[in-house]
Parts: structure tokens; sequence; C-alpha cells
């Protein structure tokens, strides 16, 4: 089975470009089937969640052309009413469940099969079903596994979230932009990629006002036209590099990021001692010496996000004293710190926090990767530690990471992918 090898000890150094953000791409790639005009996408991951969206459409009739690895054109004029969402590809991300306000909005009817992705705890889709139904669509699940969602008309609503979610606030905005008068969305999710979405959707004739404040404004049109459009960084992955860098004493520059997305990273890492240089669209990360305690618990943006957990886990089990996470998100986000505990990590969770006594260093192991951001935290783990370690279950990081262990090397990291015994003993003797 492929996997990661890692030996640790080489502080970072370099610079790093950073891709488009994939849950802004995933959000935007499923609004591009709403116009029958032709669409272009441009800083598109490749990472292995949109090309499964990507196939998604393609099988329910969208046109998609790939014109080079980062850009696609997209045309969504052969969907039909009646197409159904239900292949392996949709039931193995979490953002197919946007293809139900996409073609809700286009069609006044979807029907889309329950979505995967990471199991990182209970995220159901009531706030969503919740707003499409305040638009006036009837909304049922049905056997196997599948959504469908039906309107004669769409109306304009005033829609209150019961809880911040950024996935409700994208479908929900997507399956009213195109209904009969205005809608309202409160306490609506203010994450970069809403607003990402939003700018999207305008570029196609939407009227969206007020993405990134908690009220959220659209004025319905009759239909969406044809645009050109470039996806924002991703601040996940940019974050990620931020804490590999101080976590390997290292100096890193991350570029091709909007630095305003990652200052409630970028605020954690001067408070335990690294060094933050900011310029238009890049940061500068450097770490001299071990880092100090903190306190951090997740929230929505603009405050700590959730998928930067892990990684902030693993950089203070290497700080000096006690710090204290608290994941407010999800409910069953720390599995991975059995991992960390293999590799001498002394962290205790209780309920949905972790106490951590920072230890001088990490030892390599043997890992497997539970999720996503998981394991992109373990590949920093393995990164900083003495020794080599092997990491599995590499799916769930190439689900949202581009050339991981390619980016990672020219920064001096030793990483491969290796699948056979003999792959893994040359590595050990390049490595020494």
């Amino acid at each position: 089975m492929a996997h990661y090898i890692v030996k640790g000890g080489n502080s970072l150094s370099g610079e790093v470009e950073i891709a488009g953000a994939k849950n802004a791409a995933l959000g935007i790639l499923a609004a591009s089937v709403m116009s029958n005009e032709t669409v272009t996408i441009e800083n598109i991951p490749d990472v292995s969640d949109i090309r499964a969206i990507l196939r998604a459409i393609q099988t329910i009739g969208a046109h998609v052309e790939r014109i080079d690895r980062h850009t696609c054109r997209i045309n969504g004029s052969m969907i039909s009413r009646d197409a159904v969402v239900d292949n392996d590809y949709v039931r193995k991300i979490r953002g197919s469940y946007y293809l139900i306000g996409s073609l809700l909005g286009k069609h006044r009817r979807a029907s889309v099969a329950l979505p995967g992705g990471c199991n990182i705890g209970l995220r159901p889709i009531d706030q969503h079903i919740k707003g499409f139904r305040a638009l006036g669509a009837d909304v049922r699940l049905a056997p196997p596994g599948m959504v469908i969602a039906e309107a004669e008309v769409l109306s304009g609503a005033h829609i209150y979230m019961d809880v911040v979610s950024v996935g409700a606030t994208i479908n929900i905005m997507m399956a009213s932009v195109m209904a009969e008068g205005t809608t309202i969305i409160e306490n609506a999710a203010k994450e970069p990629h809403v607003v990402d979405t939003a700018n999207f959707l305008n570029s196609m004739g939407a009227k969206i006002k007020g993405a990134g404040t908690d009220v959220i404004r659209i004025k319905g049109v009759q239909n969406l036209h044809g645009t050109t459009y470039s996806i924002i960084p991703d601040q996940i992955e940019a974050g990620t590099f931020m804490f590999a860098a101080a976590a390997t004493k290292g100096d890193v520059v991350i570029k091709n990021v909007i630095p305003k997305h990652l200052e409630s990273l970028s605020a954690k890492l001067l408070e335990i001692g690294c060094q933050i240089h900011e310029s238009d669209d890049e940061v500068r990360v450097v770490a001299t010496r071990r880092l100090g305690p903190t306190n951090a618990k997740t929230l929505p943006y603009p405050g700590f996000p959730t998928d930067m957990q892990p990684q902030i886990t693993v950089l203070l089990g290497l700080s000096r004293g006690i710090s204290i996470v608290t994941e407010s998100i999800f409910e069953n986000r720390f599995k991975y710190v059995d991992e960390l505990t293999k590799m001498g990590a002394h962290i205790q969770v209780e309920k949905n926090t972790a106490i951590i006594d920072g230890v001088e260093k990490y030892t390599g192991a043997n890992l497997s990767s539970p999720d996503l951001r998981a394991g992109a935290a373990l590949v920093i783990a393995a990164l900083s530690a003495e020794g080599i370690s092997e990491i599995y279950d590499i799916k769930y990081i190439e689900r949202g990471y581009e050339d991981f262990p390619e980016k990672l090397r020219k920064l001096g990291a030793e990483i491969e992918v290796i699948d056979t015994e003999q792959e893994k003993r040359r590595f050990q003797f390049r490595v020494g």
C-alpha cells in the first residue's frame, strides 16, 4: 500500500507556493453548472476531492474541459432537470452536497446522494434542509441515502441559521440566487470560501451583498451568464506550511496567500515565539528556538479554524509547558492523538479538550492518518521527529493537499511515497 516515509530532523527552509482553496473550489465548481453558458475557472487545486466533483458533474451531463492542470472550462447547459447525482465519486466527498443547492436553484429539482468525506464527527445537513424548505422546496430523504429536493417555485425568504454553518450558507446562497424576490440569511458563515463563492456567483450575474458578514442579502435574478474566475489561495494549506516551519525550527516563505485570511494563525505563532513577516501576498515564518505554550479554541472565521486544530496540537506538543486546545466545531476530531502518543507526545483528551504537556522531541513511529487535516499534522510531527516514520492512509491527505511531499522536499524535507519494502530500503540507505 502506498504510504509516506519520512526521516525527521531537518529544518524546513525556502519558498513554497500555495494552491487554490479546495473548500472554495468545491462550492464554485458546483455553482458553475447553474449557467447555461461556459464558465472558465482558474487556480483550481489538483487534489482528489476536486477531481471527484468534476467527474460527478460530468456524469450528469456537464461538459468539462481541462485547459491545464489548474484551469477548467465548464458548461452545464446539457444537465437535465431529472439528473440524479449518485456515483462513487460523489459519495466520497463532503462537498457533493453543494450540488443540491446548485441544481435546486437552477432546475427547481435536485436528487443527490448523501455525501462522504472525513469521519471527524456528526456533520448533519439539517440547516441546509431548513433553508431549502424556507425557499419553498419539498425536501425528503430516500433510500439508498439520497436527498431529493423539489419546488414548483422558489421564493425569497428570511432565514436565520441556528448554528454557523459554512456548507449551509453556501448551499442556501446558491439555491436562492435565481429565486423570486429577496432572500436574507442571518447568522451566516463568514469564511473566505463563502465570500469567494459569492463573488463567483456575482461574476455570473447574481446579486449577493454582505458575504463575509453575518447577514447576506440575495436578490433573485432570472439567469446566470458565463464568466472567468480565479479561486482564492488555500488558507489551510498555507497554515499547514506555517506550522510545519515552526515545528521544524525552520525559515519558510509561504507564497500566493492572502495574509488577512491567516491572521488567527499568525497571532498564535507570534504568541508562542515565532517571527512572522508579511507582505502583500506572502508570509514568512521563522522559528529559531523551542516555542512556548498557549491556549487555542476553534471558532468560526475569523476565529482559529477547526481545520488547523491538529496542526497546532502537534506544534504545542513540542512546546514548553502546558497548553490547552479546545475543539468547539466537531466532536470527534482528536482521534489522531493516539498516533502522537506513539511518538512520545504527552496529551490527555477530555471530551472536546486536549491538555498538552510539551516534550523536547517526538520519536519516529508507524502512523495512520484518520482524516485529511490530522494526516497532514502527523506529517508535521514526523518531519520534526527523531528517526524514521511511516504514515499510512495517505488517501485522506491527498484529498486536500496538492503535491504535498514534493513541496516539502523542496523545503529540505526527507519524505517519499513508497509502496514496497525495496523502496523503503532504498530510502533508508539514502538518508543514512
